[in-house]
This record gives structure tokens, C-alpha cells and sequence, in this order.
């Protein structure tokens, strides 16, 4: 069915979302129903397969039993939610040895029981939507001691919710995924920021650390003013006031001009003075 066709990278045998996701898959159904309903969990449309019992309700690929699938990518990888009922599916392959082995994986089963032509293996999940990754090419070594060669057809039975089931080349990270092949695809991107301005550093507020400590703002050094160097200024000389000089009754030396003497007295003086 796919053999002749280019295989790389992923290749995806049902997806929940289209016209028409069994177009290539027969269904059966007994005490159930295969219907596309609405999950609230991933806000998509997904495939449900209910029944009373795991072995009557069911999807097969390919649609005819006597064709094989062909897909030689070893990882099959399922996007399903667990409706916490039983449920199980089925891988046929094809290796070195041209012998048809098959993985029966369920979640009722305890044990893994290796038969020459079919192995069964439990299988744990978590509430919710899970996404199993199945390496067929290392269990099929590790079971019979062969290689795996291709896949032949696949089987999913009931109590289970589909969102995809596709093969890939490797395991991806979820963010090498496209995002037709996550579960909640990509986040919506969130509204841009405000642009927000540079302050000047001068008009910044003190740190945190800072006022805790009792400090102030931090401010940028200033560069200092060259030093001029200058003459040095001459000491100011001290004068001494003069003393003030007390008189101790001492007489000066300098004779002073002695008192001239009345002239005689005469009668021609008395007459000029009368």
C-alpha cells in the first residue's frame, strides 16, 4: 500500500480531522459505536471507539485484509485519551526472516508473554490525553532477535479517543513537531510589550540593596579639576605694637629757658607806664 511510496520524515494513517479519516480503514462494531465527536481537552474534533467488550468494536488498516501496509519507518506513534476502560491494540510486522510477528499492547494485561508469533505487553497511561511512542525495530530484537523490516497492518480496538496515528523515521522533541502533530499545538502568541524608555542613570532610583543597607544613591564619579600648583604665599610678618611708655615722674634732662626777670623799676618806667 505504501511501499512504493516516498518515506520520510512522518507518515500519518489517520487523522481526526478531515472529511473522511477511515478512507482507508474497515470497521466493526458489535454492542458499540465508531463515531468523530468534539473533545473539550484539545478543543478538536477526534475519533471515539466504545464497546462492551474490546474484541467486537474495532478499526483495521488497511481496509482489506489481504493487503499489507509496507511502511518500513520503525516508530509508530498514537495520540490517544484514556477513557479509563479497558483498551488495546495490535501491530503486524514483517522481519529479516520474511516471519509475520505481532505486538498485542494493552492496559488490562500485567505480564509480557513472548510466543514465537505474537507478544503481548502491558501498557501504562495517564489520565487525559496520552501520546505513545512504540519502537518496533528494537522490540523486535529484543523479542525474536531479528530485525524489523516493515509494518503490515494495524489494529486499534476499543475503549479509546483518536487524534492521530502516524509513523515517523525518528523520535522528535516537541519542538521539532509541526504543529498539525502536537496535542495542544502552538501557544498564541501573547500581546507585544509596551516600549518602554531608557532613564538617564542620574534620574534612577536607588538600588534595593542599597536602602537596605542604609546607603544612598550611587553616584557616577565625577573626574576631579586639574590642581594648578601655585607659589607659596609668604608668611605674614608679626610687627609689634609699641609698648605703651608709662611716666614714672622722671624729668627730662633738657633745660627749659628760664623766666625773664621784670626790668628794674625806675622813674622813667613808672612815667611810660602811668
Amino acid at each position: 500500500m505504501y511501499r512504493s511510496a516516498y518515506q520520510k520524515g512522518f507518515l500519518t494513517i489517520l487523522y481526526s480531522v478531515g472529511s473522511s479519516p477511515l478512507q482507508q480503514w474497515s470497521s466493526y462494531t458489535k454492542n458499540g459505536y465508531i463515531k468523530r465527536i468534539y473533545d473539550d481537552d484539545i478543543k478538536s474534533l477526534v475519533l471515539e471507539i466504545i464497546g462492551s467488550n474490546v474484541s467486537t468494536a474495532f478499526i483495521h488498516c488497511p481496509s482489506e485484509c489481504k493487503e499489507q501496509l509496507g511502511i518500513k519507518l520503525p516508530f509508530l506513534v498514537l495520540l490517544i485519551k484514556n477513557m479509563h476502560k479497558y483498551f488495546c491494540f495490535e501491530v503486524k510486522i514483517q522481519d529479516d526472516q520474511r516471519f509475520m510477528r505481532r505486538f498485542r499492547v494493552s492496559n488490562f494485561q500485567s505480564k509480557t508473554s513472548v510466543k514465537p508469533f505474537c507478544t503481548a505487553m502491558p501498557m501504562g497511561m495517564s489520565p487525559g490525553w496520552n501520546q505513545i511512542q512504540f519502537n518496533l525495530a528494537d522490540f523486535t530484537r529484543r523479542a525474536y532477535g531479528s530485525n524489523y523490516l516493515e509494518t503490515v497492518s494495524l489494529q486499534i480496538h476499543a475503549n479509546v479517543r483518536i487524534r492521530r496515528v502516524y509513523f515517523a523515521d525518528k523520535l522528535y522533541t516537541e519542538a521539532e513537531l509541526p504543529n498539525d502533530y502536537r496535542l495542544m499545538g502552538k501557544p498564541k502568541d501573547l500581546k507585544k510589550p509596551e516600549k518602554q524608555f531608557k532613564v538617564p542613570p542620574t534620574a534612577r532610583p536607588p538600588s534595593p540593596l542599597n536602602t537596605a543597607r542604609g546607603e544612598g544613591p550611587v553616584k557616577a564619579p565625577q573626574p576631579e579639576a586639574p590642581v594648578q600648583e601655585s607659589e607659596p604665599e609668604a608668611a605674614p610678618e608679626l610687627k609689634k605694637a609699641p609698648s605703651p611708655t608709662v611716666s614714672v615722674g622722671v624729668v627730662s634732662a633738657a633745660p627749659e629757658p628760664a623766666a625773664e626777670e621784670p626790668p628794674t623799676q625806675t622813674e622813667a618806667t613808672e612815667e611810660a607806664y602811668y
